[in-house]
């Protein structure tokens, strides 16, 4: 990242709300579950998965993760009536993680349960090192009683991945592996690109060929054809594996997985918290940062 993208980055909260909120709205599908279910039926329709996420984590009250947990409820029943191709994400804190884990524990196993009723799944997305050791110990929990109907997240920036992906291969974990998005220490995680790309197609590689199912969550077309080979080297059944990515992002490479013949699942994340997350993705993405900066103050860069 240059350090005007640097600059401008960290000058994100000072730019008004409603601009923010216009040049998010490909990466969200809206304040309501109509919105994101209007999203998912397009979605679907185009040959593609989805999965729904409730934005909002971290949250300071457990009224709110009793809120949450009933939201997903809702969303559960949605889906089943509507009969959509879909699944659904939670955040551990939005639940109540950093509150009190027997309570977050159980939340999460409410929507767990009425995955496992309705035939569907359940992600656990993966956030901060903080709460990684309290994720992975919730997952197995749960993975006890509901096998085929919860996964959770491995992120490759983090140094540790490897051992606990070592340690998940035992249990043939459902796993999502993704590069990781939070700022973390320089001890905790590889900071360069290049370790954070080899430490994926390592994981990865090593995920396919101990038969875990692999959410394959990238952007990044060089780990996109990393992943062809590995898939075509292996042999592997198009129901072992699918490729995921966020709403609106790359979508000229996620239509060629697609084309190729593969399953894709894309995030459609939608909420009334949606301030922090579009932060969050326009900090990943310096160039959309730089067209918000330009819209604002009518300044382009020479």
């Amino acid at each position: 990242m240059s350090l005007f993208s640097k600059i401008l980055v960290n000058t994100l909260p000072l730019i008004p709300k409603a601009i923010v909120g216009y040049f998010s709205r490909n990466y969200i599908a809206g304040p309501a579950l109509e919105d994101a279910i209007a999203v998912v039926r397009d979605l679907n329709a185009k040959g593609m998965m989805a999965t729904l996420d409730l934005l909002g984590e971290e949250v300071q009250r457990k009224e709110q993760s009793l809120d949450a947990t009933e939201q997903y409820l809702v969303m559960l029943n949605e889906i089943d009536r509507l009969k959509l191709d879909c699944n659904v994400s939670i955040k551990p804190t939005h639940l109540g993680m950093n509150l009190d884990r027997d309570f977050c524990f159980d939340n999460v196993k409410k929507i767990v349960s009425k995955a496992r009723d309705l035939g569907n799944f359940v992600r656990i997305d993966m956030e901060d090192h903080t709460v990684t050791s309290a994720t992975i110990e919730m997952y197995l929990r749960l993975k006890k009683d509901y096998e085929d109907h919860v996964g959770t997240v491995i992120q490759s920036y983090m140094r540790r991945t490897y051992d606990d992906i070592q340690n998940l291969i035992k249990e043939k974990a459902n796993l999502r592996l993704c590069k990781g998005i939070y700022v973390e220490p320089e001890d905790i995680v590889f900071k360069e690109m290049k370790d954070i790309n080899k430490s994926f197609k390592e994981n990865l590689d090593e995920l396919l060929k101990n038969d875990c199912y692999c959410g394959i969550a990238t952007h990044d077309d060089e780990l996109v054809f990393h992943a062809f080979n590995t898939i075509e080297e292996l042999n592997l059944k198009k129901n072992r594996y699918e490729f995921q990515m966020l709403l609106g992002v790359t979508e000229k490479l996620r239509d060629k997985i697609v084309q190729e013949g593969h399953r894709l699942r894309v995030y459609v994340p939608y909420g009334q918290d949606w301030y922090q997350y579009s932060i969050r993705r326009l900090k990943e993405n310096p160039r959309m940062a730089t067209m918000i900066f330009q819209k604002v103050f009518g300044f382009k860069r020479s």
